[in-house]
């Protein structure tokens, strides 16, 4: 008798047991399923694939756009550098670097001897070239007639081209000079050499003062046009398939805060630097800035549309 009570209340504890396991495990089920189906509906309301998501965060997993640095960079017809052919000491500049110049304004004057003999030598070969060219022109026709010999004609004709050949290298040479051969001879000869801003522009680089001696092919000061700067960006060999000609960028200004500004590639470089494995692409500035300076660290990217 006993050992039947003993069965029976084990039995009433195992199903007890069971239960309760049962109804603690339930709503743990339900909590789970309700988790999954919120995920699923924030998935379907951003539209955005699970393997693309973050299983925790639900963070968005997007490559970002390379980033090319560079510097603002001048084109060769926007930078010239002021050399004279000839020798000279400075008598007269009253250039400071970042001054504006117009094309033609006067930079400085020089001052050299040879300067003088050449504006004479052109001078002697302008007048003799008029008086044997006029010689030429008469044996030719005296010749033609038979009055003068063949071997006289000759001779004119050779000392004429001779003259001119001069006369032609010495205008050659003071127009190297920026000095126009026709104002030698209305003006008569100039004592001073004059240095004329090839461009409008400002002055860097100055190397020049009054009474400095100037070697010939020396620079004196440069001149830069700000007018139309370009950006020099170093683009490497992963990222040349981001990145094509007419493309259009935003780059920020280092110093200039978080302003944007846009410009467009124009140019890409065809050749790899066989050491850092780059190449340079240069774009054009759509708007351009008066703070921008040509040096200035910029930073870009390509925009998507």
């Amino acid at each position: 008798m006993m050992k039947a009570t003993v069965i029976i209340i084990t039995l009433f504890l195992t199903m007890s047991c069971s239960n309760t396991q049962r109804s603690n495990t339930a709503p743990v089920v339900g909590h789970r399923s309700a988790q999954l189906e919120q995920t699923d509906a924030q998935q379907e309301q951003a539209d955005i694939p699970l393997e693309q998501t973050d299983a925790i965060t639900f963070a968005t997993v997007a490559s970002n756009e390379a980033t090319f640095y560079g510097i603002f960079v001048l084109s060769p017809g926007h930078h010239a550098t002021v050399t004279l052919s000839m020798d000279g000491i400075v008598k007269y500049t009253s250039l400071l670097p970042g001054k504006y110049v117009r094309k033609g304004e006067l930079l400085a004057t020089l001052e050299n001897p040879e300067f003088i003999n050449l504006q004479q030598n052109y001078l002697e070969a302008y007048a003799q070239c008029e008086y044997l060219e006029a010689e030429y022109r008469r044996q030719e026709i005296l010749s033609q007639h038979e009055v003068a010999s063949q071997k006289r004609f000759q001779e004119s004709r050779a000392d004429y081209l001779s003259m001119k050949s001069r006369k032609d290298a010495a205008a050659a040479q003071l127009t190297m000079l920026g000095l126009s051969p026709q104002s030698v001879i209305e003006n008569s000869i100039l004592p001073l050499l004059e240095v004329r801003a090839p461009i409008s522009g400002y002055i860097t680089n100055l190397h020049m003062n009054t009474g400095r001696y100037v070697s010939a092919g020396e620079p004196l000061c440069e001149v830069i046009d700000k007018s139309n700067p370009l950006i020099r960006l170093t683009a490497y060999e992963k990222d040349l398939t981001k990145i094509k000609m007419g493309d259009e960028i935003q780059f920020t200004v280092n110093g200039m805060g978080n302003e944007s500004f846009g410009g467009q590639i124009i140019s890409i470089g065809q050749r790899v630097d066989e050491v850092n494995r780059s190449l340079e692409v240069y774009a054009k500035v759509v708007n351009n800035h008066s703070l921008f300076r040509p040096g200035m660290y910029v930073n870009a990217q390509v925009v998507r549309k």
